[in-house]
């Protein structure tokens, strides 16, 4: 047994007893109101799902096992010669809440690479695809095709107790994350570089073996595991983390549900949103002629954006009341290595400015910028221009917390979601509407 699962196991044990002491006595315990407008506006905000690997703070943004990203970007194992940790030092933390010692990283970069090669069926599918195909589907594909692979489907089949369901749940989340690099940057090169395949290194880490494979020179190989761990989880209701568990919840295996949270991802209101920015950023900087404006300028822009009814992309949050930590993250990755570039010289402005516009009307919650304004425009700068693959690269990241949540889930017993609903008409009665 590797130190990751043992450890896993020590955790999983000492928790269990917690969970059941909320439901055999405190099950009753009211805690909170649904009202009207939550029952028809998609239970936004509805306190009806629970998960201790990620936190969404109003003031501190998302925490990762307590730890705010300043504090994760700080505490964990770094690439030796680098800045940014290692991806798989992340998996550790999101798992068993501990931040990992070197020895730690190295046992979970062992398993990755033991785990890490691709069924050749899974490359023949994707080549029978029409090439056009959107890469998401593509990647939704090849996560789904594996499913034969399942260790939970082979242990359930074999009478394996409530007790074990997350031993093999752990199997196939380790399985199925060390192949997503490789799977991911083998779309990516078949649809956009020419079908120019470039070979795993098995000595490299996981951000850097993915750079390696997408083709891009250092330092894309801190940005991918920025982004990586950035973008790992959001809580459990969000579209994509919540498809996962909800799938999950039916014991269905880790391909199945990581095959669905791909597809939520792929949403426009979910996972597109970071190239719908880059692509206003752009129409607004041809509109200006390409010239860097300067903040007078952009200001007047804004509002006139702003008295036309539309919007400025990338601002505001539904929970968060602070500037998205994720996004000052990539801010200051920007400012260290691209400050001069065009694109990121309109974002940088826009963060001057829109906030106190936004201020001034009143009207946003939260006018600072979220995590969506800053994410394509260094994916840009690398020559990852292509925004239909920003989604991918976000769903590799989205897996780490969705399954690690996953294997949480089938630990404590978690049971099938099974939400009531009403029909119009008894919300009328409940509403006094005759």
């Amino acid at each position: 047994m590797s130190k990751l699962k043992a450890k896993l196991h020590e955790k999983i044990e000492g928790w269990r007893p917690r969970t059941t002491k909320l439901l055999k006595e405190h099950g009753d315990v009211k805690v909170g109101e649904v009202t009207i407008s939550q029952v028809i506006g998609g239970m936004r905000g509805v306190k009806c799902l629970t998960t201790d690997i990620s936190y969404l703070d109003p003031f501190e943004g998302i925490r990762f096992r307590g730890y705010t990203i300043p504090e994760t970007l700080e505490r964990l194992p770094k690439v030796p010669g680098c800045e940014m940790p290692y991806v798989e030092g992340h998996v550790y933390l999101l798992l068993t809440g501990e931040i990992p010692t070197e020895e730690d990283v190295a046992d979970v970069a062992e398993e990755f690479r033991k785990r890490r090669k691709v069924p050749q069926y899974v490359f023949d599918l994707l080549r029978a695809l029409p090439r056009d195909t959107h890469p998401m589907t593509m990647f939704s594909a090849a996560v789904v095709a594996m499913q034969r692979e399942s260790e939970f489907v082979k242990a359930y089949n074999a009478g394996v107790s409530k007790m074990d369901y997350w031993e093999p749940t752990y199997e196939d989340m380790l399985n199925l994350l060390a192949k997503m690099p490789e799977i991911a940057a083998y779309i990516f090169r078949m649809k956009y570089r020419s079908d120019t395949i470039i070979p795993a290194d098995p000595d490299m880490d996981f951000g850097g073996n993915f750079a390696h494979m997408m083709g891009i020179p250092k330092p894309y190989d801190e940005v991918s595991r920025l982004y990586f761990i950035l973008h790992s989880d959001h809580e459990s209701g969000n579209v994509s983390a919540h498809t996962g568990h909800l799938i999950a919840s039916a014991l269905s295996d880790m391909y199945y549900s990581v095959s669905g949270l791909i597809n939520g991802l792929a949403g426009p209101l979910h996972g597109l949103a970071n190239q719908e920015v880059l692509r206003w950023i752009q129409g607004v900087m041809e509109r200006m002629g390409g010239k860097i404006p300067s903040e007078e300028e952009m200001k007047q822009f804004v509002w006139d954006t702003l008295n036309s009814g539309q919007v400025v992309p990338g601002f505001g949050h539904a929970v968060l009341r602070k500037t998205d930590p994720r996004y000052q993250a990539q801010r200051e990755y920007c400012l260290k290595y691209l400050p001069d570039d065009s694109i990121f010289k309109y974002v940088d402005l826009l963060y001057k400015v829109v906030p106190p516009i936004l201020q001034e009307l009143g009207k946003a919650k939260n006018p600072w910028p979220n995590v969506d304004a800053q994410s394509g425009v260094i994916q840009w700068y690398y020559g990852v221009k292509e925004y239909d693959f920003y989604t991918v690269l976000f769903a590799v990241g989205r897996t780490i917390g969705v399954a690690s949540n996953i294997v949480w889930d089938r630990a404590l017993g978690y049971p099938i979601e099974r939400p009531k609903s009403l029909t119009t008409a008894m919300l009328e009665e409940i509403a006094g509407i005759k």
